[in-house]
């Protein structure tokens, strides 16, 4: 019996292992399908990389969705160049690091709302997307908001409105489209995967 329980929890280790991993892969992949939205004196960058951070949260749950994205960041962090401009420790630097934390914060919270339901529904599912695309853009803003003004002490400040409107306001629909487009896959996918994990 005992035997059987070590094997067990050995088993489900190394699927989540495998879970993680295809995440951080799927993730990686994500960062190089981008669309380049040049701003003025601003380039914003577009990407799936969100769509497959609510993916790992919907999907994986809330702690193996956070796992996911945070071992995809360090992976970046230590040099290899799986970011959409590339890698390395000086990414922290870059304001726009903020929104790639922002990518675990809506991994965890889509996860973690998500969890919360019995019966799982588009609107609901949604909701959940809704609530981590907010927190995407509230870790985003706010460290590039200090990193700009405060760290890098430009000689021209960036305001909120301005903030607002180029980090905020050019792709939150687009990225809500994301939102739509993860709940309609975590729909239909979270059974497959589901009866494939669980053989």
């Amino acid at each position: 019996m005992a035997q059987e329980y070590v094997t067990s929890k050995r088993k489900l280790q190394t699927k989540d292992i495998v879970n993680c991993g295809l995440f951080v892969a799927l993730i990686a992949i994500g960062a190089f399908i981008k669309i380049m939205i040049p701003l003025g004196a601003f380039q914003v960058t577009f990407s799936l990389q969100f769509l497959f951070a609510l993916l790992a949260g919907l999907l994986l749950g809330s702690k193996l969705g956070l796992t996911s994205v945070l071992v995809y960041l360090f992976t970046g962090l230590v040099g290899i160049p799986i970011f959409a401009h590339g890698g390395g420790p000086g990414y922290l630097m870059r304001p726009t690091f903020g929104f790639l934390i922002g990518f675990a914060a809506a991994a965890f919270i889509a996860g973690f709302i998500n969890e919360r339901y019995k019966e799982k529904s588009f609107p609901k599912v949604l909701f959940a997307c809704f609530v981590g695309e907010m927190a995407y853009y509230a870790c985003g803003l706010i460290y590039y908001f200090i990193m700009f003004n405060y760290v890098l002490a430009n000689d021209v400040p960036i305001g909120v409105a301005e903030l607002l409107s180029v980090w905020f306001l050019s792709t939150v629909i687009p990225d809500f489209v994301l939102c739509i487009i993860a709940s309609l896959l975590a729909i239909r996918l979270a059974p497959v995967l589901n009866t494939i994990w669980n053989k």
